[in-house]
C-alpha cells in the first residue's frame, strides 16, 4: 500500500517530475496525477499500482509502512507519530511538514 503523500515524497526525493515517473512506470501522466491527488491510500487498477511500485523500487525508493524499520538502513524521511493520534490524517502518514503546513 502506498499513500498519495508517500508517492509525492518519493518523487520529490528522486527529483523527478510526474512525466518522468509516468515514463519509468509505463503509465500516463493523468494516471500519476490521479494517484497523487488521492486522499490517503491510493486505490486503482492493480496493474497500474504494480507498475508504479516496481518503478519506484527500481529507482531506489523503499516504502516504509507505519511502525516498520528500514531493512536496508539507508537514508530516509518519515513523519513522527503524533501522541494520542491513533489514525494520522491522510492515510497514516501525517500529512504535515516540519513547519506545520500540509504537504
Amino acid at each position: 500500500m502506498i499513500t498519495a503523500n508517500q508517492l509525492r515524497a518519493a518523487r520529490a526525493l528522486l527529483g523527478i517530475e510526474q512525466k518522468q515517473l509516468a515514463e519509468l512506470a509505463d503509465l500516463s501522466v493523468p494516471t500519476i496525477q490521479r494517484m497523487e491527488a488521492s486522499d490517503g491510500v491510493i486505490r486503482g487498477n492493480v496493474d497500474s499500482l504494480m507498475k508504479l511500485m516496481a518503478a519506484l523500487d527500481g529507482a531506489g525508493v523503499e516504502l516504509i509502512v507505519d511502525g516498520a524499520s528500514s531493512g536496508a538502513g539507508g537514508r530516509g524521511v518519515r513523519l513522527k507519530a503524533v501522541p494520542g493520534d491513533s489514525a494520522a490524517p491522510n492515510g497514516g502518514d501525517g500529512g504535515h511538514n516540519a513547519s506545520g503546513g500540509t504537504i
